[in-house]
């Protein structure tokens, strides 16, 4: 084996090493942003069925019956 094939083959590993190297750190840089995309979109979908059921209660005719009753309670 002559010696710039040798030089070759140890640049040519080198080179498939780093690039490796880089396509995992990438690939974990993809999955952690996912991950966080869907922890967010689970958070607001929280906040969203918080607020949802806070509305609801507001319109509620029982609710509003009962807040106007106990606001015209006349007291002697």
């Amino acid at each position: 084996m002559s010696r710039s094939r040798l030089i070759f083959i140890i640049f040519f590993l080198t080179a498939v090493l780093i690039g490796t190297v880089h396509m995992r750190v990438s690939s974990s840089r993809v999955f952690f942003r996912c991950r966080k995309a869907i922890v967010v979109q689970d958070n607001l979908r929280l906040q969203l069925g918080q607020m949802q059921l806070s509305l609801e209660e507001l319109l509620n005719p029982s609710v509003i019956s009962e807040h106007v009753e106990k606001n015209t309670k006349i007291t002697p």
